[in-house]
């Protein structure tokens, strides 16, 4: 398909670098590859759900040291924990 496209000055800059880097590609095959990817980029995000932490209270144990973490370790896994 041909069609005629304004493109601002900016973007023609950041093209023109770009077929300055790829010599081999036109600067429709350039053009056309960077649109080809930014739809694809915003058709193929889709958005998530947002979803919600639930936290329980389960409560300290008093008989715990929270400083001496082995100790902690120790109770809560067992003795083979290593």
């Amino acid at each position: 398909m041909r069609t005629t496209l304004t493109i601002d000055d900016d973007v023609a800059v950041r093209l023109r670098r770009i077929q300055q880097e790829a010599p081999e590609k036109s600067f429709k095959e350039i053009v056309n590859e960077h649109l080809r990817r930014s739809l694809k980029m915003a058709s193929g995000t889709p958005k998530r759900k947002k979803f919600k932490v639930k936290a329980y209270k389960i409560g300290l144990r008093k008989d715990l040291n929270f400083d001496n973490i082995e100790e902690v370790l120790d109770i809560l896994e067992g003795p083979n924990r290593k």
